[in-house]
Order: structure tokens, then sequence, then C-alpha cells
């Protein structure tokens, strides 16, 4: 497939200074809150934050007493203990004195005041809703699942376009509500997940949705995106070729 859309800017090994405020917390309790956290590009799409071992709580790191030979260079492993809650080898500290701590090993991150999701937003990624009147189509082995005139597009670097179509343009009748939940560090937490059954074939977790996803992204609200991996979109009357990527 041609890509249609532009490239993640950044290479591997990438680093930058954050500006932002940035902390985390583990069973109420504060890990660490810096003003100087690092971007750590360990892979083209986004960063990860890699924190100072001086704006740690010391008391909540536990030396595992093991040292690893990783890309960014030669760290001790530790794990995390709040109280009752351990988090076994679930931080890596560096002899930089730069800390990076397993994303899910925490209870919650803060940009400023603002929670994130999943990883660091990416400086270099933008990411637009936009308002259309293009006509979108969507089906599955030649059922149509929604057709809409008015859908919402939105455009992220580096990743195929998606489309949000009303309710109201989706025919509900081929897809059975799932208890999926996924998470997008620039739209939030999904709040709703759809298997699509066509005939007697059930394909899990097609569509979803944000009823309440971040400000930037408020044209999204309430509207219901498909994998294009999965499903076949046609745009204007022209059929869009499947992308690899998988995200929602």
């Amino acid at each position: 497939m041609t890509r249609d859309y532009p490239s993640a800017p950044v290479q591997a090994g990438h680093s930058e200074p954050a500006p932002r405020r940035v902390r985390a917390v583990l069973a109420g309790r504060t890990v660490f809150d810096t003003q100087n956290a690092q971007y750590v590009w360990e892979w083209p799409f986004y960063p990860q934050y890699y924190i100072p071992v001086a704006d740690i709580d010391p008391e909540v790191l536990v030396d595992e007493d093991h040292v690893q030979k990783l890309r960014h260079g030669t760290a001790r492993r530790h794990g995390l203990r709040v109280g009752d809650v351990s988090k076994p080898s679930s931080v890596r500290v560096f002899e930089d004195g730069l800390v990076k701590f397993d994303w899910d090993a925490l209870d919650s991150w803060f940009e400023e005041d603002e929670e994130i999701f999943v990883h660091p937003r990416n400086p270099y990624t933008r990411v637009d809703a936009l308002r259309s009147t293009r006509t979108v189509r969507v089906e599955l082995d030649g059922v149509v699942l929604a057709e809409s005139s008015s859908p919402v597009m939105v455009f992220e670097t580096g990743l195929p376009t998606r489309y949000y179509l009303n309710r109201t343009e989706v025919d509900f009748s081929h897809l059975e509500p799932s208890a999926t939940e996924t998470a997008c560090p620039y739209k939030g937490r999904t709040t709703g997940y759809w298997s699509v059954r066509v005939g007697d074939a059930v394909h899990p977790d097609l569509a979803w949705c944000y009823d309440f996803p971040t400000r930037q992204l408020l044209p999204i609200a309430g509207l219901v995106a498909f994998y294009n991996e999965k499903v076949d979109i046609f745009v204007d009357g022209v059929e869009l070729e499947r992308p690899s990527t998988h995200f929602s």
C-alpha cells in the first residue's frame, strides 16, 4: 500500500527535555514530581518519560540488585512498594541518573494537572479532528454498517485517517456491545466498544466511541469509528486500501 499520510519524524534513540511538570501516583502516594523529565524515543512513534532520580520519592524504590544493559545504558532494576502494594521489576535506574518506570506499574500519570494515558503525548505529533461533507461508507463482507455525509475525520501524524460517524448513521442491528475498553494519550478513554455480526460470523471489537474525549478532540464526542484495518471503507465512492497499523 502507498502511504497517504505523513510518517513519524523522530528516530529511535532521540531524546529531548520535556517542558511540562510530570507526576505519577501509586496507591495514593506521589512517586515522583518533576519539572525536569526527558522525552526518550525508544521507537519512532512516541517517547517515554525518563525521570531524574533526585525527583523520585526514595522510599518507594526497592533495589533488586540486578544490573541490565539496555539501549539507553546500564541500569539497576528496581521494584516499587507503597504500603501493601508491590510492583516488582518495574523500574530501571540508569547510571546517568535518569529513571524509567513501566507505565502500567503506576496508577495515574499527569502532565501539569491533566491525567495522561498509555504513554506521553508526542511533541512532534499533531492530531486534528475536522468536520467534513465527504461521504464515508463502512462495509464488511458486502454488508453496509454505516454511511455518513457529515463525518469527523481524525488526522494523526504517522497514522492513517480515522472516520468518526454519527450514531444515527450506524446500523446497530449488526453491532453487539463489548466490554472492551482502551485508552489513547490524545483522545482519552473509550466509553463503548462493539463487535460486528454478519450472518453467523462475529468479528470482535471493530467499532468504538469516546463520549467524553479530551478537549482537543471534542468534535468526536459520541461518534462511532471502525477499524480501517478490519472493514471496507469507501470515501466519496472510492474504496480505501486497508492499512496495517492498529490503534483506536
